[in-house]
């Protein structure tokens, strides 16, 4: 599903159209293949099967899931440092990627947490959202996307013991490089396995979440999928960066809330059910995702990408 971004200008002068001379090429943001997020997904799972069935925070599943993405993006060319913390008696892990290039004083970040829960493999949550960063920061090396601004991608630690991770990441920024990150995008849980297409609500978050707001929105209207927009508070890892007054936005395709009639009219799926039945639960596997949602924001995750930093 291929999204455009930006047209080559044009001018028309006395009835006649002429090319701008200083516009841009067509600019896509690439389709994101959802084979590759789902072998990265794969990986997940197979890190928690070799390490006592999950991915959890101070758990040897967790440091093996930093390393393997760290090896993903330092081949890819990425400059990449893990930052360690401590909670709960056990040692956590950021994992910080920086793309090469772009305006080091305006970046955009983009992230979601790496952890599972201690239950399960956390294959949905968060390795959906985690895969799909992911593998839209190997594109855009695959791509050679040559963005104005800096992007920096953060997969968080302890997410699920209370945003300890991405708190810990923001708390060590000076005042100065908070100031520098102008747009911070947060995927947890986008492939649920009786999706919603939720977007996060820009309303009480920091000045220009709106328009993170709405290029999210706009990426799913240029697929023909309907959106609403969801209120997800302080329960991700966007809280930190919106405490800092840093613009925040995402997608959310639904956890432990039960799916209505008008949204299974809306979307497809099972009314009266929960959007992820197995949410925090061993079930978390390979087999709890829905591959079109987690494709169509995958998709809308390059879109946005490629719009905000271009």
């Amino acid at each position: 599903m291929r999204i455009l971004i930006a047209l080559a200008a044009a001018l028309t002068v006395a009835g006649t159209t002429t090319a701008h001379a200083a516009a841009p090429a067509a600019l896509a943001a690439p389709n994101i293949s959802v084979a590759n997020v789902q072998s990265h997904l794969t990986q997940f799972q197979s890190i928690a099967n070799a390490n006592g069935g999950n991915r959890a925070h101070g758990r040897p599943g967790y440091l093996a899931s930093v390393n393997w993405v760290k090896g993903k993006l330092d081949a890819a060319g990425f400059t990449t440092r893990v930052q360690s913390f401590t909670n709960g008696g056990a040692t956590g892990y950021n994992l910080i990627a920086d793309y090469p290039g772009g305006d080091a004083n305006n970046v955009v970040m983009l992230g979601g947490h790496l952890d599972s829960v201690t239950a399960g493999p956390g294959i949905n949550d968060n390795g959906s959202g985690s895969a799909s960063i992911l593998e839209v920061a190997l594109q855009m090396k695959a791509t050679g996307f040559q963005p104005t601004k800096h992007v920096r991608f953060g997969w968080w630690g302890a997410e699920e013991r209370g945003l300890v991770g991405s708190t810990f990441y923001v708390n060590s920024l000076s005042t100065t490089d908070k100031s520098k990150i102008k747009a911070y995008l947060n995927f947890d849980m986008t492939g649920s396995p009786n999706p919603g297409y939720f977007v996060y609500s820009a309303s009480g978050q920091p000045s220009g979440s709106l328009e993170l707001q709405q290029r999210l929105q706009a990426g799913f209207t240029a697929i023909n999928v309907q959106t609403e927009l969801t209120s997800v508070g302080g329960r991700s890892d966007h809280a930190a960066f919106a405490r800092s007054g840093i613009p925040v936005g995402g997608t959310f395709t639904g956890a432990e809330g039960t799916k209505t009639s008008a949204q299974a009219q809306k979307w497809g799926g099972t009314a009266g059910q929960a959007f992820d039945r197995c949410y925090h639960a061993s079930c978390d596997t390979s087999s709890n995702i829905n591959t079109t949602a987690l494709d169509r924001n995958a998709d809308v995750i390059a879109s946005t990408l490629w719009a905000t930093a271009a």
